[in-house]
């Protein structure tokens, strides 16, 4: 064995293993006789259309693999080829443990051993066929946090900017180090360097395994063979790397150890790609000079499909010339070679003492029992705080959109509702004002729906091979939106509460800021949850929208809760708006000495509004004789107090509803992260 220094890397966790020989035991992945099917519903044309009794529209089966055999040796790189729909992305994610258990059949083994779910997250990486990266983050500091999350915090700082600095150099990325990666409104690196960045990420704890989904899909020809030169390199460092390619280039074909060629579920070549040429040769179809053996394959599998017995003959004659090749690559070797492998157990620990798994282990401790997480809670906790808040402080304009709409709002509410009196009118605005205000918060934070989405497969890629805790997201993600939502509560309380006239003087504004605060805490926690449950940003958006109305309507501020329906009371006591608007109106009204309509101030809103002042008061003298009681122009009619009752706010005090609001926020964060539990599982079924 070979061992080579990468630069300035001085731990032999990170250092870049090359194979020289076998003195220690090589890993054989090997999987036989895969088959997954799955149902296919069929649906009508149109949902109601009657259809024949004696005719059954049930579900129909589709072999997706159909026993698939073969096997991976440590410093290899397989590549699997064929057509859109032949099965490859099928097969990679086999291999990746992304489908099923009860839904795959046969079997897949690891030197001889099943591999524990577990075990194989940290033993193994997948690279999706999209870029899936935060787009204000250099190339640099991608991998620098995704060294944070997958090296373990025995690996000093210093360390970890070693490897990520060496991995730069291997991936090409020197050039492109302090660009960021960009997206549509940001100019950024190339598709090829975004993609050796995908790579970069996952590999940078140094996996044994290594599955990449078409990592040269959308790129030309130069960029594809770097990348492919990137993964060869990677193979020569201890990996096994298997990947799914559609249609390669002669040198990246070149760059291959083991080939598979799949149509239609099945296996129609599996060997050497330089055993091609013989291979179709003894088949009857030599493939012409000069000719890219891999363009000639696939034409003629496309013209094989086409004929009525499809690809059956050449998947015989697979079949045949496996068993009669002398070429141990083209035949089934998987007993040979297992003779050659050691278990499991004593590969994975070799495997850490010379610099493989960096998050496997620190090296000392040979054990077969890997962590589940590189790092512990707290460190993933910071981690993510840093990376997200690195990412919103580079993109302003979200911030700044959020904080002018609630700018404009507040002063459009300032400039409406300006000084309001006591009277009658100016309670009737009161209310207006205050439940425009709390429904503003809850719509503002339903922008927020977009940004998760974003996310999600970025949270899905990283937690699917355990880089970090789904739990530390959700606080890292909560944690960095609280200053935005203090700023944001500050500005709205500062614009309003004193432009407007609202009750309480300061310590009335004091419990107004802190009630805004808690109604932005639930409404981005509501927002976030509906995010995490709806994956499509269009119809999380539309349904957040809706439901944010619905909250609004059955408040109490359209339709006291007395006069609700029946069959809506459920829905008024569930909604966000409520408590707030509740807590605020308590805060307005509770005061014993105001008094909010006066004996001259009764006939206001009326017809009777423009009698003379000397008929008001004998009616005013009238009516307090029938109803036994002194009635004068300056006598309080209706008090705060008053308010409440007609609003049916007497169940809870003002402080228990900014606790309920606040309660609100912490459920939903909960189920938010229940549906990150359940509803982000990369398999499938």
């Amino acid at each position: 064995m070979e061992i080579e220094e990468l630069p300035c890397e001085e731990h032999h966790q990170i250092l870049d293993v090359r194979i020289a020989g076998s003195s220690y035991p090589p890993f054989v992945l090997s999987f036989k006789n895969l088959t997954y099917d799955v149902k296919v519903s069929t649906k009508s044309g149109f949902p109601f259309r009657w259809k024949k009794p004696n005719v059954s529209s049930g579900n129909t089966t589709k072999s997706l693999l159909r026993g698939i055999s073969g096997e991976a040796k440590e410093g290899e790189t397989m590549a699997i080829l064929g057509a859109s729909g032949s099965g490859k992305s099928t097969l990679i994610d086999a291999l990746a443990n992304r489908i099923s258990k009860q839904s795959l059949k046969g079997s897949i083994t690891l030197n001889g051993e099943v591999l524990d779910s577990d075990v194989l997250k940290v033993i193994s990486a997948y690279v999706m066929q999209d870029d899936l990266l935060f787009p204000m983050l250099t190339v640099e500091e991608t991998l620098m946090f995704s060294a944070e999350f997958r090296l373990p915090r025995s690996v000093s700082k210093s360390k970890k900017k070693a490897r990520v600095q060496g991995l730069i150099d291997q991936l090409g990325l020197r050039n492109a180090g302090k660009t960021v990666i960009g997206d549509e409104g940001h100019r950024g690196v190339s598709g090829g360097e975004r993609r050796r960045v995908s790579i970069g990420i996952d590999i940078i704890h140094d996996p044994i395994l290594l599955f990449l989904d078409e990592p040269t899909s959308g790129l030309d020809s130069a960029s594809a063979l770097m990348v492919v030169k990137v993964l060869q390199r990677i193979a020569e460092g201890g990996s096994i790397v298997i990947m799914s390619i559609h249609q390669p280039s002669s040198r990246i074909l070149g760059l291959i150890d083991r080939l598979i060629i799949l149509s239609q579920g099945r296996t129609l070549y599996s060997g050497s790609p330089s055993n091609l040429p013989q291979f179709f040769s003894d088949f009857g179809h030599p493939i012409p000079n000069n000719e890219n053996p891999s363009e000639f394959a696939l034409d003629l599998i496309r013209e094989l499909e086409g004929t009525s017995s499809g690809t059956q003959i050449l998947f015989e004659f697979n079949k045949t010339w496996k068993a009669s090749s002398m070429d141990d690559n083209g035949g089934d070797d998987t007993i040979s070679n297992r003779r050659c492998t050691h278990p499991l157990k004593d590969a994975i620990a070799k495997s850490i003492s010379r610099g493989k798994l960096v998050s496997g282990g620190n090296g000392a401790n040979h054990s077969s029992s890997v962590p589940s997480f590189a790092n512990p809670f707290y460190i993933e906790l910071m981690v993510l705080s840093k990376r997200l808040l690195t990412n919103s402080r580079r993109m302003p304009a979200k911030f700044a959109v959020r904080l002018g709409t609630i700018t404009v709002t507040g002063i459009v509410l300032a400039t409406m509702f300006w000084q309001l009196d006591d009277s009658p009118a100016g309670v009737q605005e009161r209310l207006g004002c205050i439940s425009i205000s709390i429904a503003t918060i809850f719509f503002n934070c339903i922008t927020e729906v977009p940004t998760f989405i974003q996310e999600r497969y970025i949270f899905m890629r990283e937690t699917a091979y355990n880089a970090y805790r789904r739990s530390s997201y959700v606080l890292a993600r909560s944690l960095t939106h609280i200053p935005l939502l203090f700023n944001l509560s500050v500005t709205l309380s500062l614009i309003t509460f004193w432009t407007v006239g609202l009750a309480g003087g300061v310590p009335g504004f004091l419990f107004f800021f802190v009630t805004i605060l808690a109604s932005f805490w639930a409404g981005s926690s509501f927002a976030a949850f509906i995010s995490g449950l709806i994956p499509d940003v269009f119809l999380a958006f539309v349904s957040g929208i809706a439901i944010v109305s619905y909250f609004l309507f059955l408040c109490g501020f359209l339709v006291a809760r007395d006069r609700l329906p029946k069959y809506w009371l459920w829905f008024h006591y569930i909604s966000l708006v409520k408590y707030p608007y509740e807590a605020i109106l308590q805060n307005e009204f509770l005061d014993p000495t105001k008094c909010f309509v006066l004996g001259v101030q009764l006939f206001d809103q009326s017809a009777l509004a423009t009698l003379p002042a000397p008929v008001k008061s004998e009616l005013l003298e009238s009516l307090g004789r029938v109803v036994g009681r002194n009635i004068t122009r300056s006598t309080c009619l209706t008090t705060g107090k008053d308010i409440l009752k007609q609003q049916g706010i007497v169940e809870l005090s003002k402080w228990k509803c900014v606790w309920v609001t606040v309660a609100w926020g912490f459920f939903f964060r909960i189920l938010f992260y229940l549906t990150l539990l359940f509803g982000s599982k990369n398999k499938r079924k």
